[in-house]
Parts: C-alpha cells; structure tokens; sequence
C-alpha cells in the first residue's frame, strides 16, 4: 500500500447527534486504523446538540490526545453542513468523513487514503461496488436505494461515475472542493461534490455495510425530500451553465 508523508494532512470529520453509545468506539478503531498508514490526522466531531452526553465523552478524548476534536454546533441540524462546519475548521489537505453509528468499518481508512496518494481526487467508501455490500438488506430497501442512485446518472460527469454517489464515508483533496459552496441540509454531500466540484477521478473502494450497533436512525422523510431538492437544484444547475466552448 502506497505510504503517506508526514506532510500530508488529513482531517476525518464525524458528525453526531446522540451518538454515546458508538462514539467511543469509534474513536478507538479509527486511531487503531490509522496509526500504521503514517498520516498527520486529526479526528473532528462536530455534535449537533446532543443530550446524551456524547460531546462531554469526546472532550475528555480531546483532553487526553490533541489529535481528537470537539466542535458543538448549537441550534442547527444536517449531516452535510456537519461535515462542511468541520472541515472549515481544519486546514488539512485530505478531507474524510465517516458515521459515527459504526455501519461504516474504519479499518477501510487505510484503502481509501492510498487512493488519495496514487492520484485519485476523491476515494469512495461503496455498497455497490461488490454484490454483498447491501447484503441484510431487506427487498424493499435495496430498491429504493438503488432507484435514488440510478436517478444519479444523467447528473454524473462523463468519466467519473461511481456506482455509490450516496455514500457517506469518503476522503476528498480540499484542492477538489475549494471555492464551492455545498448544500447545508440533507446527507448527499458526496452527490453535490461529485457533480459540481473539480472532481476528475475517482475511486470506490468496496465494503459491506454494518448495522447501527447503538442509537436510533436519523433517516426519515424529511432526508427524502432533501434529496428530491438536491436533485431538482442539480439538474436544473446542470441545464443552466453553459456549454464549453
């Protein structure tokens, strides 16, 4: 696997809304994930007002090691503009992001940073780009996910479709992104950097994905409906810029 610098700079963002259960955990398995790649990283919560105790757990983290971040959002809500707050807050070169209900395996970090180190602008983590990675998942699931995916494709550019521009465990240069600004609301960030962003190669590293092991799903309609608007704005950003000439 391709060895990181010390010079390169990586901050992993993990957004949390009640997340005490998970966190702690998480925590452990990224630091025990990261250690061997020799990356310079620093781990970012950003709470969205958690009444759990998840942010008073993460500081007492942060006190003990300097690479662990604490960032308390009051009175605003929305995973996307969790994981841009973060980010803006780092000056990190490599920008990640993962859940923190551990669905997403954080020994995958290594995979998707030396994607990054062989050139790639974006590094997926994917449920689709291996047969079992919605395995588990019942019937109706599966389609629904799948149908919002492939209502994705008129929106990807040409040469750097993925397969999963829903997930949301990935790692971005911030060469890639600088100068945009992305929706707020909603879960789909990867989808707007995919299509909108300096995103010119992209790779999909596969994985299964887990089960919330604690915490409740943030999931509901009002995630659907952010998505119906993100696809509305996308498309009708894509039929208003102009043609290259």
């Amino acid at each position: 696997m391709t060895r990181l610098g010390l010079h390169d700079r990586f901050a992993l963002v993990v957004p949390t809304l009640n997340e005490a259960g998970n966190i702690e955990t998480l925590l452990g398995m990224v630091q025990h994930a990261l250690e061997p790649v020799g990356v310079n990283y620093e781990i970012i919560i950003v709470d969205d007002g958690s009444s759990d105790g998840t942010a008073e757990l993460v500081q007492q983290y942060a006190e003990a090691d300097r690479r662990i971040r604490i960032l308390a959002r009051r009175g605003e809500r929305g995973l996307a503009g969790a994981v841009i707050h973060g980010w803006n807050h780092s000056d990190a070169e490599l920008l990640g992001v993962i859940d923190a209900d551990l669905q997403h395996p954080p020994d995958l970090l290594p995979e998707l940073l030396a994607a990054i180190a062989e050139g790639c602008d974006i590094a997926i983590a994917s449920r689709y780009a291996s047969k079992d990675g919605v395995r588990g998942w019942n019937p109706l699931r599966v389609a629904i996910s799948r149908a919002s995916t492939w209502a994705t494709l008129p929106l990807q550019r040409k040469g750097v479709r993925v397969k999963d521009p829903m997930s949301g465990f990935f790692i971005v240069r911030r060469k890639a992104i600088d100068g945009f600004s992305f929706e707020a609301k909603g879960f789909k960030l990867l989808l707007e950097i995919l299509v909108r962003a300096h995103i010119f190669s992209a790779r999909e590293i596969p994985y299964r994905f887990g089960r919330r092991r604690a915490g409740k799903s943030k999931a509901g309609a009002a995630v659907a409906f952010h998505y119906l608007q993100l696809l509305g704005k996308l498309s009708r950003d894509l039929f208003l810029r102009p043609s290259p000439q």
